[in-house]
């Protein structure tokens, strides 16, 4: 009772504002954010000849209990599941086939090796995603795969990427919601490239022959993603953010945006607003970068806040296809999962509760001391409260009571994993 107490007069803070605190928590529950199921066993995958990682990535920590079979993986899935609000999705890469032992490549690799998850995921009522993985292999060992001089190394891959549209397209039909492939390479050099140009006209040739394999738009979606360096590609990456952002435009593909992947000092949110002018839908992966693409857990920082705030003032929530991307191997990985969904959820919460048209106009009429002071203002208004009370409504635990699950979960579970 007491906290419907705090609920209510929350609400009625925003609700000042003429801020419908019901309609907003509505708009919530629509809310789907693409989950990456790689934080859960740090990238590691379940093919047969299951290689180190390679390709610029990198997870740090031994935390102990990480998932090592599908079972597993789907399991600690669940769980973080249930500790967040709303109905969400989850994002798959092609090492996460299933095989049956066998050893299958990866450009042979069919949807009948998806089927467990697909299964999975109709009993969850939850949405699909996938990824191509053009990393972590012997045909990516010298750091190049869609741009590589060799024609039959580009041609498997081009394989591949085809093979992965076919299964995102075999997720949308089955589970009824398109699923989005999104194509990301390693590709680049580590020192300072004699031809620039070269590598990237073979890329788009590589591109252009993938997509001439057409799938059924309202099964899958095809997504291109950027990357200013990587390890081992310092000085030069042959698919970067400019390279992406003209081939979407002009061949009508989502551009992926990943926090990570700028200059450190470049703001994701910033470039949101002029994208939207030319794209009719765009694609994020949500991460945090500390100096360099170190993919932490997502906190609710001014940049993540900021992020909400641009999609929901612009109303572009149904024009942006949100998920996650970061990995972190030296904390509870359930626990990693929980504290970054719930915090783009939050960045989302937050931005609903402000009142955008008036602050708006505030700045049209050059009121810009009034606009800065409610924007500050607010910060500090009862947010907490109606996230509660959402997480509530929606039966998930509230504040921080949902670390003693994990924390149970990981005694009984994911601990036993590491003493049999």
């Amino acid at each position: 009772m007491k906290d419907h107490r705090v609920y209510e007069v929350a609400k009625q803070s925003f609700e000042k504002w003429n801020i419908n605190v019901d309609n907003v928590l509505e708009q919530m529950k629509k809310v789907s954010i693409s989950i990456h199921c790689w934080q859960g066993d740090d990238i590691g995958g379940f093919e047969v000849n299951q290689q180190e990682l390679s390709g610029g990535i990198d997870v740090t920590g031994d935390y102990p209990g990480k998932a090592t079979t599908p079972e597993q993986l789907r399991g600690d899935l669940e769980k973080a599941l249930s500790l967040i609000p709303g109905k969400h999705r989850v994002n798959l890469h092609a090492i996460y086939a299933e095989t049956n032992g066998e050893v299958v490549e990866r450009d042979e690799i069919k949807p009948e090796h998806f089927r467990n998850w697909v299964q999975w995921a109709k009993e969850n009522e939850l949405g699909l995603d996938f990824n191509p993985t053009l990393f972590s292999h012997p045909k990516a060992e010298e750091g190049l795969t869609l741009s590589h001089p060799n024609r039959e190394i580009r041609k498997f891959w081009i394989d591949h990427c085809n093979a992965s549209r076919k299964i995102s397209e075999y997720f949308g039909k089955e589970l009824g919601t398109p699923s989005l492939t999104n194509i990301w390479i390693p590709d680049g050099y580590k020192d300072i490239p004699s031809d620039r140009l070269t590598p990237r006209k073979r890329l788009k040739e590589s591109l252009d022959e993938i997509f001439k394999v057409e799938t059924e738009a309202s099964y899958n979606l095809d997504a291109v993603e950027s990357k200013l360096f990587g390890i081992g590609s310092e000085a030069f990456v042959v698919g970067s953010h400019e390279f992406y952002m003209n081939y979407s435009l002009a061949n009508n593909k989502l551009c992926l945006l990943d926090t990570g992947h700028f200059h450190p000092t470049e703001k994701v949110s910033d470039k949101l607003s002029s994208m939207l002018l030319y794209h009719d839908q765009l694609a994020l992966h949500v991460s945090r970068p500390v100096r360099w693409d170190s993919d932490h857990v997502v906190t609710l920082d001014d940049e993540l806040r900021e992020i909400g705030l641009e999609i929901i003032r612009n109303k572009a929530l149904d024009r942006i296809k949100l998920g996650l991307d970061f990995f972190d191997a030296s904390i509870n990985r359930v626990a990693a999962w929980t504290i970054g969904t719930r915090n783009m959820l939050k960045s989302l919460l937050y931005a609903m509760l402000l009142p955008h048209e008036h602050l708006k106009q505030l700045q049209e009429d050059g009121d810009f001391t009034e606009r800065l002071a409610l924007m500050e203002e607010f910060k500090t208004y009862p947010f907490g409260a109606i996230w509660d009370h959402y997480c509530s409504e929606m039966g998930v635990p509230i504040q921080e009571s949902w670390l003693h699950e994990v924390k149970q979960y990981e005694d009984e579970v994911t601990l036993k994993r590491t003493t049999v």
